[in-house]
């Protein structure tokens, strides 16, 4: 077993850690001066299209896309180097495209749809949203109630989508339905390609979350979608639904870790500077017992992503191990997050740094692609040898 990256793959990971820390990092001031004035969290026009251009010029789009529509087809290990590098910004920015959805249609599409969805998505001409939840649904898909039936060569879909991040600005969303209801997520359960101006697609409405991050309720209404819109065969949804849930939890550990490292970085450097009662931090034992406990899960949560990631790479079932990375990664990052704040102080809660921004990122992501206590259950599961 060995984790080391090969040399053009460390050299991508060391491009996109520059990236980071050259062009995200110094917008972290501006992003945050919008959201506190109420503007949310975000970037302006012109930095986005600066970001733009230097990202691609740098050669950072498409990292783990195929290569036959213009990817680099980086592993899962060397994905994790790059998104660990990603989440030490509060910059709200995805190198393009998004993997999880990438993940997702390449190990579906067919030719009409890899050069109709596929091929400008890696281009990053398009944006994509999925839609799997549902109002009182939650983390069970077997709860799914929206329905596609056959409407001569097309579909039409009914029912309800919420929590879809993008689903205002996405160009297509990723829609899963049921098309038999009999067999449900075990043969009965679909993926569909709905453009955002489709028939009976209706933005309800968005939902502002904590973190200034907003999701949104979908509602579909007798939505006519075509037939060759079907994304991968019929009843068949269900494994490349969990394929791209795999890959966003696994993306998901690997921010969580550069995140825990940022704050980590930042307890390190500020502990020595701040004195009280005679002494500075670094010489509390509580502090002491908060960097040493820090370096310690992180180095056991970065050591498990890798291992994961390897696994993925080999070909291996990973469903019980990406279970026990979003759930010990992200709450590592949680706990982490939250003894730097403490050691900062009253200007650790402020809105003037990124700990508290990236402390409500933690506590949104320890609930989405599945809460911290769903997966702990499913690990229980599988090894009680419980599972139906």
């Amino acid at each position: 077993m060995n984790f080391d990256l090969d040399d053009d793959h460390r050299m991508i990971a060391d491009l996109v850690r520059r990236f980071v820390d050259d062009e995200l990092v110094p917008l972290e001031g501006a992003v945050l001066q919008r959201d506190v004035a109420g503007d949310g969290l975000h970037l302006s026009t012109a930095e986005r299209e600066r970001i733009d251009r230097v990202s691609r010029e740098m050669g950072l789009w498409g990292l783990d896309a195929p290569a036959d529509v213009g990817g680099h087809d980086l592993p899962a290990v060397a994905m994790v180097a790059v998104n660990e590098a990603l989440g030490r910004t509060i910059v709200p920015y995805t190198l393009p495209p998004d993997s999880p959805n990438l993940r997702m249609l390449a190990a579906t599409v067919d030719d009409r749809q890899r050069e109709a969805y596929l091929a400008p998505y890696v281009r990053g001409e398009t944006i994509s949203a999925i839609g799997i939840s549902e109002p009182g649904a939650g983390s069970d898909p077997a709860g799914m109630r929206t329905t596609a039936t056959r409407d001569g060569d097309d579909w039409l879909l009914n029912g309800r989508k919420i929590w879809i991040t993008r689903a205002a600005e996405a160009d297509f969303t990723i829609v899963m339905a049921v098309t038999d209801r009999e067999k449900g997520a075990r043969g009965g359960m679909s993926a569909f390609l709905v453009d955002h101006d489709a028939p009976g697609f209706n933005v309800v409405r968005p939902i502002p979350m904590i973190g200034g991050e907003t999701t949104y309720e979908v509602a579909l209404d007798d939505c006519r979608v075509p037939g060759w819109k079907l994304l991968g065969q019929e009843g068949q949804g269900f494994a490349p639904m969990q394929l791209r849930l795999g890959t966003r939890r696994a993306e998901m550990a690997a921010n969580a870790i550069g995140m825990a490292q940022r704050a980590l970085d930042m307890m390190i450097d500020y502990a020595p500077q701040r004195t009280t009662f005679g002494k500075p931090l670094s010489e509390r034992q509580t502090v002491q017992n908060w960097i040493a406990d820090a370096a310690i899960r992180i180095h056991a949560a970065r050591l498990m992503t890798y291992d994961c990631a390897w696994k993925l790479d080999q070909g291996r079932d990973i469903r019980t191990d990406i279970s026990m990375i979003k759930s010990f990664a992200l709450e590592m990052a949680w706990d982490v997050l939250d003894h730097a704040m403490q050691s900062f102080g009253a200007i650790g809660v402020t809105r003037e740094m990124p700990l508290a921004q990236m402390a409500a990122r933690i506590r949104l992501m320890r609930i989405y692609d599945g809460p911290t206590e769903i997966h702990n259950w499913v690990v229980a599961r599988n090894l009680l040898g419980t599972r139906a």
